[in-house]
């Protein structure tokens, strides 16, 4: 029979890890959650309590999502297991302070800065075998995902030549995602559109100027034939970007970035605090909303967008904490206080 969850115990490993007491309350409350059967039907009245008397209606709880317990159980993962070499992965510092759009551009042209971080983006032409077609400025989390893959692969084994696998699956494999029809159609989209990219990255008077991608061959259909699309199986990163992302790699947990897969902004949100809890001293640092919206609130517009973006800042933050369990994040009056926490990959590690 199998031993029942101990969720006291449990939250008690968190806390003993360097948890907050609360946070590792929740972990646990959700973990109990998804080892937890359902109760058989209950066929008999019992004696003790008499039939026809109404009993007290316990408040239901919203079971949990795929996506939630698959971000439970990562978290689970990442609080029992330290990262193994295979767990690392890397980005760009300046992608940890200032990221590509959140949600589809209307324009050629993408600006987002953060203190003395910038980058900025021009959407390019890729030629998908007739000619050269116009492509979107990349977005979202999957371009996040796949930055960070060839980033890893090329910070891991020292070259600019990034295998992508042999057909698309493969690469939505290892990137940690499933495996649909619209998922397809928007992994072409946004790898087209990363491919194409112009981008200038700047970061206390060093300026990256030019594009990421040297090489990508387009990912070609065969239209009116049966066979599968045409995948490149390599792309090539440009020797400057390949040199700046040497010198300016930020170590990440895979298992985080899988977990976090679902959105864009939970990335970010990871990314910038596994780049700078580590570097805080003292008493911390506190950052005001108004200072957050600058950094992350380009996307929301309207009368409610600042009320909108702090919603759902708050809401993916706390997806991060569960899965970055060492950082040390409070909210306070009027915005958010950083304490110097451990990166999510040990030093040693790195």
């Amino acid at each position: 029979m199998e031993q029942d969850f101990d969720e006291q115990g449990y939250a008690r490993r968190l806390v003993e890890l360097g948890s907050d007491p609360d946070q590792a309350a929740e972990v646990a409350r959700r973990m109990a959650e998804t080892k937890s059967k359902p109760a058989a039907k209950q066929v008999m009245v019992s004696e003790a309590e008499p039939k026809g008397k109404p009993k007290p209606k316990q408040p239901k709880e919203r079971p949990l999502s795929v996506q939630e317990t698959k971000l439970v159980e990562a978290s689970a993962d990442i609080y029992g297991n330290p990262p193994t070499g295979n767990d690392m992965a890397f980005s760009h510092a300046v992608f940890c302070q200032v990221g590509l759009p959140r949600s589809k551009v209307d324009g050629r042209e993408f600006l987002r800065q953060s203190g003395a971080a910038w980058v900025n983006i021009q959407a390019g032409y890729l030629d998908e075998g007739d000619g050269p077609v116009q492509q979107p400025i990349p977005y979202g989390a999957l371009p996040r995902l796949a930055l960070a893959h060839v980033s890893t692969y090329a910070v891991r084994f020292k070259t600019r030549e990034i295998p992508v696998g042999d057909c698309a699956s493969q690469f939505l494999d290892l990137m940690g995602m499933d495996h649909d029809g619209r998922r397809y159609a928007n992994l072409r989209k946004q790898m087209h559109a990363l491919a194409a990219c112009r981008l200038q990255m700047g970061y206390k008077g060093r300026t990256f100027n030019g594009q990421a991608v040297e090489q990508f061959d387009a990912w070609l259909a065969n239209k009116g034939t049966n066979q599968r699309l045409l995948w490149p199986g390599v792309m090539t990163l440009s020797e400057h970007f390949y040199n700046s992302l040497i010198d300016a790699a930020v170590p990440l947990d895979k298992r985080a970035l899988h977990a976090l897969k679902g959105s864009a902004l939970a990335l970010d949100v990871y990314s910038w605090l596994a780049h700078r809890l580590h570097r805080i001293e003292g008493l911390g640092v506190t950052l005001r909303w108004a200072s957050l919206r600058e950094q992350f609130a380009q996307e929301y517009t309207g009368k409610d967008a600042d009320k909108n973006f702090k919603d759902a800042f708050i809401t993916q933050l706390r997806k991060v904490l569960a899965e970055y369990p060492q950082a040390r994040v409070k909210q306070v009056r009027g915005g958010l206080l950083l304490l110097g926490s451990p990166p999510p990959i040990p030093y040693k590690a790195n």
